[in-house]
């Protein structure tokens, strides 16, 4: 089974590296750009007998390593 784990930072965590990424479209004359969050993408290859426990194991994976939750969120999408 396939998933893919996206985790990015909650509202109201500043985001430096973001902001790095929004001055450098900036001066590389992509215009418009009003602001840039980051985040990090896992797809992740699992054997599971059934979507219910492919879920389960991945919200432990983000809960014990994937996602900071005090700073972070992360959604969880089999493909």
């Amino acid at each position: 089974m396939k998933a893919r784990v996206t985790v990015t930072l909650k509202t109201g965590v500043l985001d430096p590296q973001g902001k790095a990424i929004e001055g450098a479209l900036g001066s590389l004359g992509i215009e418009g750009v009003a602001s840039v969050r980051q985040g990090k993408v896992f797809d992740i290859e699992l054997d599971a007998g059934d979507e219910a426990s492919a879920k389960a194991a991945l919200e432990r994976a983000c809960e014990r390593l994937l996602a900071n939750t005090v700073i972070e969120n992360y959604r969880v999408e089999l493909v």
